[in-house]
């Protein structure tokens, strides 16, 4: 199943890209096994500044046809790590193709995004700026993998 993490902003040269990348090398190398991955990130941005509307229009033609629709939002369901990778499973199982990781801009997403989406997940009632958010993202990715390749640090 490919990974598909859809966000508004450029990533730049940082802290957090170099977390970033160095997750999305651990979870493809780790999730290739287990037909999850590879992670493709698609970025947006809105330089003209006309919201999240706009924002939502931007990603809605990044996200691959087809894909489960996957928004990061302090609304959605908290859930934790081992559900997580069993819900990566279940879609890959279920003969998903392609999963589509939303996550917005400072506005958050638009009211036509989040209505349209497939599941919802939260890191938390907080708000994170929405660079952590794909930090924490792609850390969730490699520990869902890690868990599904039966790693002893996850076994209970």
């Amino acid at each position: 199943m490919r990974v598909h993490i859809c966000a508004v902003g450029r990533l730049r040269s940082g802290p957090e890209r170099d977390l970033i990348d160095d997750y999305l090398t651990r979870f493809d190398r780790t999730g290739r096994a287990l037909s999850l991955g590879p992670v493709q990130v698609h970025e947006v941005e809105d330089k003209k500044g006309l919201g999240s509307e706009e924002e939502a229009r931007l990603l809605s033609r990044v996200i691959p046809d087809n894909a489960l629709v996957a928004i990061l939002d302090e609304r959605g369901k908290v859930i934790p790590s081992p559900t997580f990778a069993q819900t990566l499973a279940h879609w890959r199982d279920d003969g998903q193709s392609d999963v589509a990781f939303v996550i917005g801009g400072a506005d958050g997403l638009a009211k036509s995004l989040r209505a349209s989406a497939d599941f919802r997940l939260s890191f938390g009632a907080m708000v994170w700026p929405h660079m952590l958010a794909r930090v924490m993202l792609t850390e969730q990715l490699y520990r869902a993998a890690t868990i599904l390749a039966g790693s002893p640090y996850h076994r209970a």
